[in-house]
């Protein structure tokens, strides 16, 4: 009588873990001989990592990565462009607090997808609300609510996370009124919320990415007031592996002899 009463205030108070464990966390607390204080602090302890692995197991899947990636798996020693101390200091999510933007640059391949997803689930750990989603993707929705007349809810829908990853920017050219929504987004999230983007495609390429040299300046003007541009040089991991694997020759050297007549 006196263990279901225990159980119901538990559940009362939504204390799942202990509710579950109980009779071990009695067992461990007694075997260890801990004082009522430190039962009480171990009970607390796997209360807190419970609801831990569950916020962060719900964050993620909130955040729709595209794929499970972290730092510890990024191979910094085969891009030697990138300044690992700064990712670090970047994944570390002061960024995020004081509402900044980071930008990954650099050509197809080199790692941005990762470091942006690994990015993410950093700041998920670290308690922020993430959104990831390709570049293709935001603009579609954009304009669909626009259409629509739903433009208000889709920008609202894309204000709200603490963090908004947009990937691949530039692979696809925007059209001109596509810009123009974009641009909103970015006036929507300017110093309320945080920002990373990846693009293949230099800041002095972006008129030509969004169609329109204005509407890009302006987007440009917000985005790189507070912000950490990060510009990596260096060859695709894929076809890095395949020249590895032999499926793809290395390119090959122009001789210097003339050719015969």
């Amino acid at each position: 009588m006196e263990h279901d009463h225990l159980i119901a205030m538990l559940n009362r108070l939504k204390l799942t873990a202990i509710r579950d464990q109980l009779d071990s966390l009695i067992d461990e607390a007694g075997r260890r001989e801990l004082t009522v204080r430190e039962a009480l602090s171990l009970f607390c302890e796997r209360e807190i990592a419970r609801k831990d692995e569950r916020r962060i197991e719900m964050g993620v899947g909130l955040a729709r990565f595209p794929l499970v990636r972290d730092l510890d798996s990024f191979d910094f020693a085969a891009q030697p462009s990138i300044d690992k101390r700064q990712i670090r200091e970047i994944a570390a999510g002061r960024f995020i607090a004081n509402a900044e933007v980071v930008l990954l640059l650099g050509p197809p391949g080199v790692g941005k997808t990762h470091l942006a997803v690994a990015i993410g689930r950093q700041a998920i750990l670290a308690g922020y609300t993430v959104l990831f989603v390709p570049a293709p993707t935001l603009v579609a929705q954009l304009a669909k609510a626009h259409s629509e007349g739903r433009l208000e809810d889709r920008l609202t829908h894309f204000g709200k996370p603490k963090l908004l990853i947009v990937d691949e920017l530039g692979y696809l050219p925007f059209e001109p009124n596509a810009a123009h929504l974009f641009f909103q987004l970015v006036s929507r999230r300017y110093e309320r919320g945080s920002m990373l983007i990846t693009s293949n495609r230099s800041i002095g390429e972006w008129g030509t990415v969004f169609g329109d040299a204005v509407v890009a300046t302006a987007i440009l003007d917000r985005l790189l007031h507070h912000s950490h541009v990060i510009t990596i040089r260096g060859d695709s991991y894929r076809l890095r592996e395949k020249r590895r694997s032999g499926l793809l020759k290395a390119p090959a050297i122009a001789s210097s002899v003339p050719a015969q007549a």
